[in-house]
Formats: structure tokens, C-alpha cells, sequence
């Protein structure tokens, strides 16, 4: 049956529905109007999450004013950034299923006809324009905003300024004070973490590929117009119902290659490429590690963004935006001009009728002269990782790294190690059994990366996991290697000793250990026992498939 908020509200068989919204202060011409279901991931676990009730009004105020009729509901987000580092970052990705399953729950349920989502934190962006995407129903997302940056001795600092203090203070390079005068600045007000990590480079993508408003994703959280994107997002959902475009239409192959040039262009988290994997999924599309390849070899590295960069979500936003880099790559014949975005028109249509500053600036390079040549979120595959792993070489110098493992089985144990300072130059670290199953539930390791940041060893290490990085993290860091170690990948039969390569320019990452002793080594390897044998944990890993399908917990035929 089509969804349609028809089969809940007409009928004399639906009085009683009809009477349970009027106890809601609806009437009969509110009942008689189509109805957008207006979607946000508001709670107070996070920055990045909190103010999203306030904006919500102002969607339901954008739908109400073009004729329709607003129903609010909220649904989880998890904070990475309080999650790091910890048992519950096990939960994060795991949330993402969650955040789409709720929502298509929440709709189906309530039959509305159309959907406004608002999410501020990394899964709950992808979570939600899952569910769009499966729902496949008129839908508009929107952006919470990025936080502004804090400020001290006149240095932009973010979030992960204060996990890299940590590693300094560890080191004994930086005092007690010195740290606790980062960590009361660093975070100054509401809004997504401020560089592009994930939540900015999801964001990004949702302009990229056609889910969002144009312009949408740069104002920071606290700006007055991220109220007018808000509800300017509510008139468009009621249009774009009007016009009946639903997400299937938007998302085709053309607009997902969109989607990973921009991810690339603005050296965006690893992260993106996990979520354009489920997004793909949702709408069947086929969609794999080549497409990412090949994509990012023609695409040019131009915004010097935070971590590897210098520049900030804020400071892109005061020369244009998204829209501004997107231009660059329109103008140069590098975007799929044509896709249909939730504005009723084309990318190319939407980015003519900007208008842009002409002031110099240093953010944005021109793609004559780009910051690299090629994208920045490279495919790495090799004995070590058969199915594939990624690394962001945004920000980091060195192409080629070969060193000796060291090798950890959980997070903790590496952590515990760095802050000890018993990882030397030339080290390859590897975290395994951190996979999506083996976790279970992927954990980023933004702690332990930015401890070796801290600890002045960037240059000088390596690190392997089965696990995910943070948008955050900088350096040679290389993850989602697959198969992952719970099920008996390459990676688990490493030894602290093995030699270990990767190069970026060969897109390599091998072990370099005989087929011969890693066939004995397998014979000897034994699958450990279950993290998690109950609830949504043991869930999603019982479910879940590989990082290079992009860990989802069901597949398309």
C-alpha cells in the first residue's frame, strides 16, 4: 500500500483516528491537508543535537505556511565525541541502523505523506537520509549547523585540539593548566563539531547529491539563518510534495558520483565513504570501493579544511559554502550538471543563481592549482586487506610507510600503551577485533590517534585497525580494513614484529608474510568469543556486513 496519511484520516472507519488528533489541538481542516512528518535527533547527550527542537518549529512553521500539515517526532542521536574512547563508542554506528529504522518505523506507522529531517551528529545525518531513502517519500533533510570555533591566544581550536592536548599532557608537553585552558575554550557553544569531520562532511554530501537545500549546510548552528534554512526546508518538503519527487528520482548513480567528489574535494571524514555505501544500498544502487577510485582520480583536493588543513566549517561558510566549491567543480565540467536535487531543478540550475564574494581568500584553491591534484579518500587493498581499508591523506605528507606491528586486540590496550609512550618511530599499530561484527559495532579511534598527534609521533607511526576512524583524525591512520579480524581476515593473524607497507600512491597495504605461515597461523586462529550476547549490540553484529559494503545490517538484492 502506497503511504499516504489518506489511509489514517478519511473514513467514517476512522473517527477514532480522527478523534485522537483532535485531542492533539488538530481540526477537521488540519485533518483534510496532506501531512509532513517533521523529523529531528534532538536530545541533550550533545552539542550538536541539542537545539534541534527549536529548529524543528521553525520546519513545522515552513510546512504549515505552504499548506500542510506538521507532525513532530523525535528520534536517538549518539554523541561520537563522548562515546570516544570508551565501551560506548560501541554503540555509534550501531545508532545509525537505529536512527533509519525508527524513523521508517515512525512514518509507516502514521502513514505522513512526506518528510523533514534535521540531524546535527555524525550517524544521525546518514541514519536519517537512510530512511528517506528507503522510505522513499518526498523528503528534505537539513542540517543543525556546525558549532563555531573556540578561540585561545588567537588560534581557532575544535574538539580535537583537546583529544590531542591530551596526548601532549601525557608526553609531559603541555602542563595540567594548559590543558584545562583548551578543553574550557575549545568548545564554545551549540552546533556539530567544527572542521570537516563527519557531521561537516555529511552535511556537505547532502548538498552534493540533492537531499538539501543549497546553501544549507555551511551557516554554523548559532547563525540567525540557520532558522531561515530551517524553514525554508519546511516550504520546500511541502513543494516538493506538491511536485511528487521522491528520493529514488534524486538518487541516482550521477548524483552518488556528485556525492564522492564533493567528499573528496573538501578532504572529508572516511567516514563518508561507510555512509555512501548504505545510502546506495537503500535505493539499490550498486555502488563500490572502484566507484570511489575512480571518482577521486579526477577529482582535485580545494578546501584546506580542519584536521589536515586550516580552515574551519565557519570560514567556508563567509565565501559561499558548499555551493562555492561545488561551482568550482561545475565550471570545470566535473559534476553531473543534470541530477534533479529537492528544489524541483538541477544542481546546475540551483548553482547558477548564486551569487558569490569576489573577495581573495586562502580556503577554496582554484582547480589550477589545487591543494592535491587528486581526492584525498584513498582504497587501499592488499594481502592485509583483500576486500579492501581507507586512509584520508588530506593534511598528511608522506606517501609510503613500512614498519613492525604492534599489535593490539582492543582499543584500550593500544590507548593504555600510547599514554605509557611505548610506541616507537616506525611502529605500524594495529587494532583489531574492532570491526563491525567484532566489536562489535565499528568504534572510531579518534582517542588513541590524537594521543599519538599529541605525543609529537604523527610523522612517525602508522596505525591498522578493523575499526573507524574519526572525521577528526589525522596522520597515516588506515581503517575499515576488511575482512575484518571476528571473522578471521588477515588481520588477525598478525604478529607484533611483521612487516607492514602502505603506500597510497599504489593504493597497497600489505603483509608481508609468507602464504605459507600465515596458512599455519590461520589453523591455529580460533574466533573469540562474543563481545555482546544480548540486545541491540549482539543484534546489529549478527546482522551486519562487511565496512567495504558499508556495514549495513541488511543488503538489496
Amino acid at each position: 500500500m502506497e503511504i499516504s496519511s489518506r489511509n489514517v484520516v478519511e473514513g467514517t472507519a476512522r473517527s477514532p483516528h480522527r478523534a485522537m488528533y483532535k485531542a492533539m489541538g488538530l481540526n477537521d481542516d488540519d485533518l483534510s491537508k496532506q501531512f509532513i512528518g517533521v523529523c529531528h535527533t534532538g536530545n541533550e547527550a550533545t552539542p550538536c543535537n541539542i537545539h534541534l527542537p527549536q529548529l524543528a518549529l521553525e520546519a513545522k512553521r515552513g510546512v504549515s505556511d505552504t499548506g500542510a500539515t506538521p507532525r513532530e517526532f523525535s528520534t536517538i542521536a549518539v554523541s561520537d565525541g563522548i562515546a570516544m574512547g570508551h565501551e560506548g563508542m560501541k554503540s555509534s554506528l550501531v545508532s545509525r541502523e537505529i536512527i533509519a529504522d525508527s524513523i521508517e518505523v515512525m512514518v509507516r506507522a502514521h502513514q505522513y505523506d512526506a518528510l523533514v529531517g534535521i540531524a546535527g551528529c555524525d550517524k544521525s545525518l546518514p541514519g536519517t537520509m537512510m530512511a528517506m531513502a528507503r522510505l522513499n517519500i518526498p523528503s528534505v533533510f537539513v542540517y543543525g549547523g556546525t558549532i563555531k570555533p573556540g578561540m585561545l591566544d588567537g588560534k581557532e581550536l575544535t574538539v580535537v585540539d583537546v583529544y590531542e592536548a591530551v596526548g601532549a599532557y601525557d608526553a609531559g608537553k603541555l602542563s595540567l593548566e594548559d590543558l584545562k585552558n583548551i578543553e574550557n575554550v575549545a568548545c564554545p557553544n551549540v552546533g556539530s563539531c567544527g572542521g570537516m569531520f563527519t557531521a561537516n562532511t555529511m552535511a556537505s554530501i547532502s548538498e552534493a547529491i540533492g537531499l538539501a537545500l543549497p546553501g544549507s549546510a555551511s551557516p554554523p548552528a548559532e547563525d540567525s539563518r540557520r532558522n531561515n534554512v530551517v524553514y525554508d526546508t519546511g516550504v520546500a518538503c511541502a513543494k516538493l510534495l506538491e511536485m511528487n519527487i521522491r528520493p529514488k528520482e534524486i538518487l541516482t548513480f550521477e548524483a552518488f558520483e556528485n556525492a564522492i567528489m564533493m567528499l573528496n574535494s573538501v578532504g572529508g571524514s572516511t567516514n563518508g565513504i561507510l555512509h555512501l555505501l548504505a545510502l546506495a544500498n537503500e535505493v539499490n544502487i550498486d555502488l563500490t570501493y572502484d566507484d570511489f577510485e575512480r571518482i577521486r582520480n579526477k577529482t582535485p583536493h580545494l578546501a584546506d579544511m580542519k584536521p589536515g588543513g586550516n580552515y574551519v566549517m565557519e570560514s567556508l561558510d563567509r565565501i559561499g559554502g558548499i555551493p562555492f566549491v561545488l561551482k568550482k567543480l561545475l565550471d570545470k565540467g566535473l559534476l553531473n550538471e543534470d541530477c534533479i536535487t529537492v528544489t524541483g531543478k538541477t544542481i546546475k540550475e540551483n548553482l547558477n543563481s548564486f551569487k558569490f564574494p569576489s573577495a581573495e581568500q586562502n580556503i577554496v584553491r582554484t582547480i589550477e592549482n589545487p591543494i592535491h591534484e587528486v581526492g584525498t579518500a584513498v582504497i587501499l587493498k592488499g594481502t592485509l586487506a583483500p576486500e579492501g581499508a581507507v586512509i584520508k591523506t588530506a593534511g598528511v605528507e608522506m606517501t609510503k610507510f613500512t614498519g613492525k606491528a604492534k599489535v593490539f586486540d582492543r582499543e584500550e590496550l593500544a590507548f593504555d600503551s600510547v599514554s605509557k609512550g611505548e610506541i616507537d618511530e616506525g611502529d605500524v599499530v594495529v587494532i583489531r577485533y574492532e570491526g563491525p561484527k567484532g566489536g562489535p559495532g565499528m568504534r572510531e579511534m579518534l582517542a588513541t590517534t590524537a594521543a599519538l598527534v599529541g605525543q609529537g609521533l604523527g610523522k612517525k607511526v602508522a596505525m591498522v585497525t578493523d575499526g573507524r576512524f574519526s572525521g577528526g583524525t589525522r596522520g597515516f591512520m588506515v581503517g575499515h580494513v576488511a575482512p575484518e579480524a571476528y571473522v578471521g581476515g588477515p588481520i588477525a593473524l598478525v604478529k607484533n614484529g611483521d612487516k607492514i607497507t602502505i603506500d597510497t600512491e599504489t593504493n597497497i597495504i600489505d603483509l608481508h608474510v609468507s602464504n605459507e605461515e600465515l596458512e599455519s597461523r590461520k589453523k591455529d586462529w580460533k574466533k573469540p568469543e562474543a563481545n555482546y550476547t544480548t540486545g541491540a549490540l549482539a543484534k546489529f553484529a549478527t546482522l551486519v556486513g562487511s565496512a567495504a559494503n558499508g556495514a549495513v545490517t541488511y543488503a538489496n538484492p
